[in-house]
């Protein structure tokens, strides 16, 4: 399935986000430690943490665990209601303008790929402090490669490539779907290219600039205020 601007849509039990996802699905997954624990070895104890598009809370939780105060951002009141223990906000990425700065700015998920990313990294920089710190998740292209698994399971729950498409180069639109028992969700998104030769002058259009990479894949990256 598509939607109209062929970018995102959702269906399944429960209610749907604007971006197309499932708060029922992401609910019934389990916290995201792995992610959570890379984040924390990335900055020190106790530093404050402004999560964009926290979703159901999956790192937010094990971040509180690991002793750092989160301010979890989403546009889902209905995503946002079932986090404990952080300070939530309802609001878009892009249109956020707290007046707090954070050690340290989260955005991931995929959002860079996903979203505005001129508009996303505006508010990572609007938001981290002078020392701090912006951590992203980009989308590496290797599960869009032709010879990646189409369907896989993992912790309970099946994940099936249902659709995908190539527009244009650089683009990619897929549709997803997850199963868990007898319940079945659909998420169509689009990803756009994010490769290494393009972040340096990405980031310093934003402010920023790039500080490292946290994995060895280079699906996560640092950038610090310029």
């Amino acid at each position: 399935m598509t939607t109209e601007d062929g970018r995102r849509a959702g269906t399944g039990p429960g209610e749907i986000a604007d971006d197309g996802s499932a708060v029922e699905f992401y609910a019934a997954l389990p916290p995201d430690v792995p992610s959570a624990a890379l984040v924390h070895t990335a900055i020190p104890a106790g530093t404050t943490v402004l999560e964009l598009g926290a979703g159901t809370g999956r790192v937010t939780r094990p971040l509180l665990d690991f002793g750092h105060p989160v301010t979890a951002v989403d546009g889902s009141a209905a995503m946002l209601a079932r986090i404990e223990g952080a300070r939530t906000v309802c609001s878009p990425i892009q249109e956020l303008d707290l007046p707090d700065r954070f050690g340290c700015v989260l955005l991931m998920s995929f959002l860079v790929n996903y979203g505005d990313r001129d508009a996303l990294l505006a508010t990572c920089r609007r938001h981290v402090r002078p020392d701090g710190v912006v951590i992203v998740q980009r989308d590496t292209d290797g599960r869009w490669l032709d010879g990646a698994p189409r369907e896989w399971e993992r912790d309970g729950v099946r994940y099936r490539k249902a659709h995908v498409e190539r527009p244009e180069p650089g683009i990619v639109v897929a549709t997803m779907e997850y199963r868990i028992g007898e319940r079945r969700w659909t998420h169509t998104f689009t990803t756009r290219r994010l490769g290494d030769e393009d972040l340096p002058a990405v980031l310093e259009a934003a402010g920023l600039r790039l500080d490292g990479f946290l994995d060895d894949d280079g699906a996560w990256f640092t950038a610090r205020p310029l």
